[in-house]
């Protein structure tokens, strides 16, 4: 698959259960900081946008574990950027360990942005991404 955005991480010790493993939960942070990062290199700063009173906030994750990742794994969170409606968006995201991109998590993240007043709107900065960089939207699979 071709992503937009690629950030590489590494497993630490405290990630991890007591079967050695990632302890589910943290996938949702690596996620979550490869979506702040993607954003970054649109010169979009998270914290900056929630001072201006526009809060890019998740409505719904779907995650699905394929394979586990134990201490010391190298593994990158690869995202793409996709349209869902109007006022709705999805960051389609997978995690793959390195070297040989084995995979671990294929995410789904919908969100919007709601306004100073809490309503849904997205503001001109995320439209210019998802117009510019998001895929089509794919079909759910039957």
């Amino acid at each position: 698959m071709d992503y937009s955005h690629q950030l590489e991480f590494l497993v630490r010790d405290y990630e991890c259960d007591l079967q050695g493993i990632v302890n589910n939960a943290n996938y949702q942070h690596y996620l979550e900081h490869a979506r702040h990062e993607f954003l970054k290199e649109f010169g979009l700063d998270f914290a900056a946008l929630s001072q201006q009173g526009i809060n890019l906030v998740v409505t719904r994750i779907e995650i699905d574990y394929r394979s586990p990742l134990r201490s010391n794994d190298r593994f990158v969170v690869c995202s793409n950027f996709e349209r869902v409606s109007k006022i709705r968006f999805a960051c389609m995201q997978d995690i793959l360990k390195l070297p040989d991109y084995t995979p671990i998590v294929n995410a789904r993240v919908i969100g919007t942005s709601l306004n100073g007043r809490g309503r849904p709107a997205l503001p001109a900065e995320i439209e210019s991404i998802l117009d510019r960089y998001a895929k089509p939207a794919q079909a759910p699979s039957s």
